[in-house]
């Protein structure tokens, strides 16, 4: 095979220590290729010796595989010397009952010689960054998540039914009734008269919620919970102001996303730090939707396709673009809630939401590539492409429950 890298090494990365490949063309050897296997350690006084090594062999090109975290380190110190080719594990597997650490490292260097590695995509180091903080505040609203669900856990526990007459559990009206629960007072009628605002008409139904068996106990677990929660909520706000900071020089791009249907700043923010705003780093729209995993899958094998799957992404950027297409298949007067009303019924409405996760991803690669708002096709979309199928659809519905239709044209 043709040689696309004349002087490559490979690193098989691990925790405590790596193995590095290295094979250059050697005159000594009448034109053959010289190889070398040595290990290193994983400090940063190793990787320092580790890159002094590979720039004294003129090493051009290294490729390692993304083992886990452990990949960071290395890759860190040598892009700043030499090309860094980062490779999904998954593609460059060998032969099953010859995995070493030696032969992972050959194997990967002979590989990338002959140019049948795949680069994946590491933004650069203020994205890095900027995606660290989000990943950052989607883990800790997850956690808040879970105390306030184990609060209200902790609620039923009691036979505290606040939450079914309430919207928002710690909202002013449910925070007052729960400090006043732990503070002590278990009367439901004294308790119910904290309600506030528009709360207050269904003070009746408080008292009935409010009538538990609370003791003590539950609310020595409640306080736990509550306390949690309000110290998430002043490390989200900090967090916060510091992902306002860094997302400053992407402030146009996060304004044009947030005029998609159900894209928030917050899920703008996290399309942005996933995906880098990069448009060059995805020439089309499709490779931008197949690298996140809203794509259906190729398994094909003797004529028949198997299976449609969508394939792996990144399970951040999937959680924002989920939510997104959930809050814009309720929309009523926009193409993507057509789009998800027409769809659901035909496929489901998992498969529906991941249709407009990948609607949503090319609109974003158009309005980035093109420094473009969002223009909504608006909602009667199908109707204005198809008016006779919306005829005939409307006309058989009619007659299916049971009236007798005459069409005529309007002047």
């Amino acid at each position: 095979m043709d040689i696309v890298h004349a002087r490559v090494a490979a690193i098989d990365v691990g925790k405590r220590e790596s193995v590095v490949c290295v094979r250059l063309p050697s005159v000594e050897l009448g034109g053959e290729w010289r190889q070398e296997v040595r290990t290193f350690g994983t400090a940063t006084k190793d990787l320092l010796a580790l890159r002094d090594w590979l720039t004294g062999q003129e090493v051009t090109t290294v490729v390692l595989e993304a083992t886990g975290q452990y990949w960071r380190g290395a890759f860190y110190v040598l892009e700043e010397a030499v090309d860094v080719i980062l490779v999904n594990p998954a593609h460059v597997k060998g032969l099953p009952g010859r995995k070493t650490d030696v032969l992972d490292a050959v194997w990967l260097c002979r590989l990338a010689e002959c140019g049948l590695v795949r680069a994946s995509f590491v933004p650069p180091e203020p994205v890095r960054q900027l995606r660290d903080l989000t990943r950052h505040r989607a883990s800790l609203l997850g956690e808040r998540t879970r105390q306030v669900q184990r609060l209200e856990k902790t609620l039923e526990d009691a036979q505290v039914k606040i939450s079914s007459v309430l919207t928002d559990l710690l909202g002013a009206s449910g925070r007052a009734m729960l400090e006043a629960l732990i503070a002590g007072e278990r009367d439901p009628v004294v308790l119910a008269g904290r309600a506030k605002g528009r709360l207050r008409a269904r003070i009746p139904e408080l008292i009935d919620a409010l009538e538990g068996r609370f003791t003590e106990h539950h609310a020595f677990l409640c306080r736990q919970h509550m306390r949690l929660i309000d110290e998430i909520t002043e490390l989200l706000d900090e967090l916060a102001e510091r992902i306002t900071d860094a997302m400053r020089p992407w402030e146009r791009q996060v304004g044009l996303l947030q005029t998609i249907p159900g894209v928030g700043r917050c899920t703008a923010e996290t399309i942005v730090a996933e995906t880098g705003a990069l448009t060059e780093r995805f020439p089309t729209p499709g490779h931008l939707a197949s690298w996140a995993g809203v794509t259906p899958g190729h398994y094909q094998s003797a004529g028949k396709v198997n299976s449609s799957r969508t394939g792996p992404g990144s399970r951040w950027l999937a959680a924002a673009l989920g939510l997104a297409a959930l809050s814009a298949g309720r929309s009523k007067y926009t193409y993507l809630g057509a789009r998800y009303r027409r769809l659901a019924p035909q496929i489901g409405g998992q498969r529906a939401n991941v249709a407009l996760q990948h609607d949503i991803l090319i609109a974003v690669w158009h309005m980035l590539k093109n420094d473009q708002p969002y223009r909504d096709p608006g909602g009667d979309y199908y109707d204005r492409k198809d008016p006779e199928g919306t005829r005939r659809h409307a006309v058989a519905q009619l007659r299916r429950l049971g009236f007798h239709v005459e069409l005529s044209k309007t002047a």
